[in-house]
């Protein structure tokens, strides 16, 4: 039994080894993405942090900022330096769910035969860039629900199967509301984050301006391609957790939701998150830890992504909305009972 015992002790201290390298390899890698990002993208450095979470989540993200931000911008950088099949879709009114999906068109040999050939849309691709989501229809919006949760679609009853990895990155203005449809709950929740893209400060507007308006101009850089992207994955989801970290997540998440488990704050709350918040949270915090170079998520990262992952998946009661209370306000508060 002793020898036994010593030999699978070893092979967990071995599968620990190849873990360990494994993540050092991946880190270094995706570093130097976020580095080869951040020499196009200026003053954004906490955005291509959650973009790159969420994408090492194997999740979607919302980008929400008013125009001339970089969102378009960084979508294709991350495109070209995550070594992506990128493409884009820009969301009208009249945009059909098949404009998105693709469709049978009837081919003719020249036998004369007649059969139907599926004619693809942009969905297939490894990076999808829905820009201004919300200005198309629900049945349109829809359309990419199936999509983004189960990794196919489904055409005239036959199923196909989209490439791997494949990412959302959806962006929203938040200005213009005239003409524009609200991403219904269920869509929503898809999304891993809600990624806020807030004003440049004055130094990185500054470098902007010389940057961007000059006679060259910085292109983006390839640092990664889909299959390191994959193994980065698979690699995030074998990283440890450990049980401080997880009990903050089920009392932050389960605290978020109408229910005595949140105090006077979840007197506040109309509906919460649901599973799906605590797994993005889980998955979240360990692409974190890895982007950062470490071995093992702590607390502070389950407090500092809770915002992006929990706020659109959230909403407060009329009384609260009446007080001037805010999303952010309410979660703010419940992180002060986990710190």
């Amino acid at each position: 039994m002793a020898g036994a015992d010593s030999v699978g002790s070893g092979s967990v201290e071995k599968l620990e080894d190849v873990i360990v390298r494994s993540a050092e390899q991946v880190a270094g890698q995706v570093r130097a993405a976020k580095a080869a990002i951040a020499t196009v993208i200026f003053g954004q450095d906490r955005v291509i942090e959650n973009t790159l979470v969420t994408i090492l989540s194997g999740g979607h993200a919302l980008l929400i900022g008013v125009p001339g931000l970089a969102k378009t911008k960084l979508v294709e950088t991350l495109g070209v330096t995550l070594g992506l099949d990128a493409k884009r879709i820009q969301f009208t009114p009249d945009l059909m769910p098949s404009d998105i999906l693709g469709a049978e068109v009837l081919d003719e040999s020249n036998s004369g035969k007649r059969s139907f050939r599926f004619i693809s849309g942009p969905v297939f691709a490894q990076l999808l860039m829905a820009d201004e989501i919300n200005r198309a229809s629900p049945r349109t919006q829809s359309a990419l629900l199936q999509a983004m949760q189960e990794q196919h679609i489904t055409v005239a009853g036959a199923r196909h199967d989209l490439p791997k990895p494949f990412h959302v990155l959806a962006t929203q203005n938040p200005l213009e509301q005239e003409g524009t449809y609200p991403l219904p709950e269920a869509q929503l929740d898809r999304f891993l984050m809600e990624i806020d893209v807030d004003y440049p400060d004055r130094d990185a507007e500054r470098r902007i301006l010389f940057e961007t308006t000059g006679a060259e101009e910085t292109a983006p850089k390839a640092a990664m391609d889909a299959e390191t992207l994959l193994t980065a994955q698979r690699l995030v989801r074998r990283l440890p957790v450990g049980d401080s970290v997880v009990e903050a997540i089920l009392s932050l998440v389960r605290s978020a939701r109408p229910s005595p488990e949140g105090g006077e704050a979840g007197k506040l709350i109309a509906w919460g998150p649901g599973p799906r918040a605590s797994q993005s949270l889980m998955l979240a915090v360990r692409a974190r830890a890895l982007l950062d170079g470490r071995l093992a998520p702590s607390v502070d990262d389950v407090l500092d992504l809770a915002e992006p992952i929990l706020k659109h998946r959230m909403a407060l009661t009329f009384s609260a909305r009446a007080e001037g209370r805010s999303i952010p306000d309410v979660i703010k508060q419940l992180k002060t009972r986990i710190g």
